[in-house]
C-alpha cells in the first residue's frame, strides 16, 4: 500500500489553536516518528482547551518537559518526510495545524498531505470513521489505528 499515515493532537480545535504532538509511520518501511511540541517556543501560543487536554490527556507541564521547539519540529518532519505524501483522516485540521507550525517558523514543508476522501469511496470513509470512532486521542496510537482501518478497508476490495 504504501501509505504514510500522519496524526496530529492539538491545543483545542479553535482558530487560535496549534498542534502539541505529531506522529507519523511509513507502512512499507515501518519507520515512524511522534514528538511533542513545545508551545513556549512559538510566541502567541498559548491558547489551551481544557477539553481537548481531558481527550488527549496531554498536560502543559508534559509539553514543558518532553516537547521539541516549533523548530525542530519543523526540521525533523521536513528532514524524514521530505518530496512524501502524507495521509490522514482529518484534513482540515491536520493541515491547518501542519500549516500554523511551519509558519510560526517562516518554513516551507517539503512533504504533502492528502486526506484518506482521495482514495476511499464515500461509503469506504463512512465505514473508516465508524471502524475509529472510538480512538485514544495520542498521535501514535492514533496513526496506528488509521492505518489498520485503512488495511482493512482496502483489503476488503482488493
Amino acid at each position: 500500500m504504501g501509505l504514510i499515515c500522519v496524526d496530529i493532537e492539538a491545543s483545542g480545535l479553535g482558530p487560535d489553536s496549534y498542534p502539541i504532538e505529531v506522529a507519523w509511520r511509513c507502512e512499507l518501511t515501518g519507520d515512524q516518528d511522534s514528538f511533542l511540541i513545545d508551545p513556549a517556543s512559538v510566541e502567541g501560543w498559548v491558547y489551551w482547551d481544557d477539553f481537548a487536554e481531558e481527550l488527549h490527556g496531554i498536560e502543559p507541564e508534559l509539553l514543558a518537559r518532553q516537547g521539541v521547539s516549533a523548530e525542530v519540529a519543523c526540521e525533523r518532519l521536513n528532514r524524514l518526510l521530505a518530496g512524501k505524501t502524507l495521509t490522514c483522516d482529518a484534513y482540515d485540521f491536520d493541515l491547518f495545524w501542519l500549516t500554523r507550525l511551519f509558519e510560526s517558523q517562516g518554513e516551507t514543508m517539503t512533504f504533502s498531505v492528502q486526506g484518506i476522501e482521495r482514495f476511499l469511496t464515500t461509503e469506504q470513509c463512512a465505514e473508516y470513521r465508524q471502524r475509529t470512532q472510538y480512538r485514544r486521542h495520542r498521535a501514535l496510537s492514533d496513526v496506528e489505528d488509521q492505518m489498520a482501518a485503512l488495511r482493512q478497508l482496502l483489503k476488503e476490495v482488493a
